[in-house]
C-alpha cells in the first residue's frame, strides 16, 4: 500500500506541470494582439521570412510555473539540495526516483508535496508570550506586573516543586485564580518556561480546562520542545485529542513519544483520510511499538471519523493500571472502564470524570464530590449537575434519591425539613474529602436557612457549609444564635469580614475545653487562623502558642519566604508560596505554624476574603 501511495505520488509530480506547459488554455484576446511586435533595424532582416516578408520568429516551449513564495528548494534523503542551478524557489528541478520516495518519512514526504501546515498569522493576531494568561486584572487576576521583579528561582520551586494535592478547597482556588492570571515572567526567566510550568502545575491540581485554555493562550507558532509533553498531557487529560491536531499538523516532529506519533494518526483520519491514519496504527502494533491496549483504544478512536469504521474489541484485562491515553480515549468513545481498574487509578481521574462533558451523569455525579472538596467544581456547577439528574426520567435509585433530596433542602415546607434533607446528603458521603463535597452541594441551600434559636445546635454543619462557597454574610446571621465557644461561634469568629473585631478568649478556653479532635486540632488552628488574621493580642498569641506548643513564632525558609514576599505586597508570590505550603492529602498534613504564616500573609497582601475562608475551612475540616 505505502508503494502504491509513493508510485502514484511520483506520477503525480510527473505529471502536474508538464500537463499545465503543454495543456495551456487558448487566449482570449482578439487575433493579433498576443503576437510579438516586429523587431526595427538590421535585426529586422535575419531569419527566414514568409511570403509577406515579415521574419517568422522562431517557435520555442518553454514551461513556466509560478512558484510559491517563501518555499525552500526540496531535499532529497542522503543528498543535497535537488537543484544544481539556480532555479525559482519552489520548483521541483527533479522528480525523485521511486526508490527515494519508498526511502522517504511521512515527514519528508510531506515537505516534498508542500503539505505541510504553515503558520500565516497578520502581525495584529499574533500574542505575545510576555504576558500569558486567561484573567486580567479588570476581570479579577492578580496584577501583571506582580512576579516581574521576583526571584525566578523561588517562582522555579513554587511551580515546579507542587505536587498539586491541596488541603484546602480554599487554597486550590486561589492558586487557580493565580495560575490562570495574566501575567509578566519574572525577570530572568524565559517566559515559555513560565508559561508552561504553570500548565504543569494546574494539570496536576485536575485543573484539566484550566490547563488547556492556558496553554491554548501561546500561539502554536511560539511552541518550544518545553510544550511537546504538556500539550500531549492536556488533551489526553480533557479527552480531546483532536484539539491536538493543528500542533501536530505545524510541528509533526516535536516529540518522541509515541503516543505523539498515535496522535498524528487520529488527526489524520479525522482529516479524512481514515484508511491511511488506522494503517498507521495497525503498524504501530504489528511493530509493538505500543501496549497492546493502548493501541486498540486509539484504533477505535480514529475508527469513529469518516468512512472507514470497523469493529474494535477492547480487552481490558490486558490493561494493569490506567493511564490518562488509556481514560481520555476510553471516554472519548464511550467506553466505561472496569470499575476494579478504576478503583485504584486515582483521585486524578475523578476530576477528569467530573468535568467530562461526555461521561453519564451517575459516573460523574459519583466523582463530583470528590472534585468539589478538592475545588475543581463550584457549588453551581455541583446543583446543575444534580439538577440533570432529577430530571432524567432514566435515572433511578440512589441518584435519584439524593437529587430529591437536594431539592427538598430548597423547597421544602418548614426549616427543620430542609435541614433534614441537608443531613442526608451529608450522612451519605464516604469520607472527609466527599463529605466536605456534600457541604459544597448544600452551600446555597443553607444560606437559606434562617438563623433561629431552635436550630443552634446545628448551626456549626450549616455553617461550614455556607462558607464552603463564601456565604459569609449570611453566615454572619448566626453570630446572635450561636453559643460562644461553640463551633460555630468559632467559623464565624474567622469568617467575619469585620478586620477589626476582637475574640473574647474566655470564648476560646471554652472552645479548647470541649475539642475532642485529634491533639486538639480544631483549637490550634482556630489560634492560628485568630493570630493570622489579628483579631489577638500579642500577649494572648504567645500564651497560647506556649501552652499548646504551636512554636507560631518560630521561622522556617518558607515563612521567611511567604513573609518576605508579604512585606514587598507582592500578591503573586503570597498565592504561589502558600499553595506550595497547603500541600497534602488533608489538614492532618498541616501545622499550625505554617496556617498562622499563610493566613498573615494573605491578609496583609489585600487578600483577607481568602485568608478568612482558609482560616475557617481549617477549623471546619481538621
Amino acid at each position: 500500500m505505502k508503494r502504491r501511495h509513493l508510485f502514484l505520488g511520483a506520477a503525480l509530480v510527473l505529471t502536474s506541470g508538464w500537463a499545465l506547459a503543454q495543456n495551456g488554455p487558448e487566449s482570449l484576446l482578439p487575433k493579433g494582439f498576443d503576437e510579438p511586435a516586429a523587431p526595427a533595424g538590421p535585426a529586422a532582416q535575419s531569419g527566414p521570412r514568409a511570403s509577406s516578408g515579415v521574419p517568422t520568429p522562431k517557435a520555442t516551449s518553454t514551461p513556466v510555473v509560478q512558484p510559491l513564495p517563501g518555499m525552500p528548494p526540496i531535499t532529497l534523503p542522503g543528498e543535497g539540495t535537488v537543484a544544481t542551478a539556480p532555479v525559482p524557489t519552489g520548483i521541483l528541478s527533479r522528480v525523485p526516483t521511486l526508490a527515494e520516495l519508498v526511502a522517504m518519512t511521512p515527514q519528508e514526504f510531506e515537505a516534498l508535496l508542500g503539505a505541510r501546515a504553515q503558520i500565516d498569522m497578520p502581525p495584529g493576531a499574533k500574542r505575545s508570550l510576555d504576558t500569558v494568561g486567561l484573567i486580567d486584572e479588570s476581570e479579577g487576576g492578580l496584577p501583571a506586573p506582580s512576579l516581574a521583579a521576583q526571584n525566578p528561582s523561588l517562582v522555579r520551586v513554587a511551580l515546579q516543586f507542587n505536587k498539586g494535592t491541596l488541603v484546602s478547597r480554599w487554597g486550590h482556588i486561589l492558586l487557580r485564580r493565580a495560575l490562570a492570571s495574566r501575567l509578566q515572567a519574572p525577570a530572568g526567566m524565559d517566559p515559555a518556561e513560565f508559561s508552561a510550568l504553570r500548565v504543569g502545575l494546574l494539570l496536576r491540581m485536575g485543573e484539566g480546562d484550566a490547563a488547556r485554555a492556558l496553554l491554548q493562550d501561546v500561539d502554536i507558532a511560539n511552541y518550544t520542545p518545553i510544550y511537546a509533553p504538556l500539550a500531549l498531557d492536556v488533551y489526553q487529560r480533557t479527552a480531546d485529542f483532536t484539539g491536538l491536531c493543528p500542533v501536530t499538523a505545524v510541528h509533526g516532529e516535536f516529540s518522541q513519544d509515541v503516543r505523539w506519533d498515535a496522535t498524528r494518526a487520529i488527526c489524520e483520519a479525522f482529516r479524512g483520510n481514515a484508511m491511511a491514519g488506522l494503517s498507521r496504527l495497525d503498524k504501530m502494533q504489528s511493530r509493538g511499538r505500543m501496549p497492546r491496549i493502548d493501541t486498540l483504544l486509539a484504533q477505535k478512536y480514529a475508527g469513529a471519523a469518516g468512512k472507514a469504521r470497523r469493529a474494535v474489541t477492547i480487552e481490558w484485562k490486558e490493561a494493569s493500571d490506567m493511564t490518562p491515553w488509556r481514560y481520555g480515549l476510553a471516554i472519548g468513545v464511550g467506553l466505561e472502564p472496569p470499575k476494579d481498574l478504576m478503583a485504584k487509578a486515582g483521585r486524578d481521574y475523578d476530576f477528569i470524570t467530573a468535568t467530562a462533558p461526555m461521561v453519564g451523569l451517575e459516573r460523574r455525579a459519583a466523582a463530583a464530590d470528590r472534585a468539589a472538596g478538592a475545588g475543581v467544581l463550584s457549588t453551581a456547577a455541583m446543583v446543575d449537575l444534580y439538577s440533570q439528574i432529577y430530571s432524567a426520567q432514566d435515572i433511578t435509585g440512589s441518584w435519584q434519591d439524593l437529587a430529591t433530596s437536594l431539592r427538598d433542602s430548597y423547597a421544602g415546607n418548614s426549616p427543620a425539613d430542609r435541614l433534614a434533607a441537608m443531613q442526608a446528603l451529608w450522612s451519605g458521603a464516604g469520607g472527609p474529602i466527599t463529605g466536605y463535597g456534600r457541604k459544597v452541594l448544600t452551600a446555597a441551600a443553607a444560606a437559606r436557612i434562617p438563623a433561629e434559636v431552635d436550630l443552634a445546635d446545628n448551626a456549626a454543619p450549616l455553617i461550614a457549609s455556607m462558607l464552603a462557597a463564601g456565604y459569609d454574610a449570611n453566615a454572619m446571621r448566626w453570630a446572635p444564635v450561636v453559643n460562644a465557644g461553640s463551633e460555630g461561634w468559632a467559623l464565624l469568629a474567622l469568617a467575619s469580614p469585620i478586620s477589626s473585631r476582637t475574640v473574647d478568649t474566655g470564648a476560646i478556653d471554652t472552645f479548647a475545653g470541649a475539642d475532642e479532635s485529634g491533639n486538639r486540632r480544631k483549637s490550634a488552628f482556630l489560634i492560628a487562623g485568630l493570630a493570622g488574621l489579628g483579631r489577638l493580642g500579642d500577649g494572648d498569641v504567645q500564651r497560647y502558642s506556649s501552652d499548646m506548643a504551636l512554636k507560631l513564632d518560630s521561622t522556617t525558609r518558607f515563612t521567611q519566604a511567604i513573609d518576605s514576599a508579604a512585606a514587598r505586597g507582592d500578591q503573586a508570590s503570597v498565592a504561589l508560596l502558600a499553595g506550595f505550603g497547603m500541600q497534602g492529602r488533608d489538614w492532618g498534613g498541616m501545622t499550625p505554624r505554617y496556617l498562622f504564616h499563610i493566613v498573615s500573609a494573605l491578609n496583609r497582601v489585600g487578600l483577607g476574603a481568602e485568608a478568612r475562608m482558609i482560616a475557617a475551612e481549617a477549623v471546619a475540616r481538621a
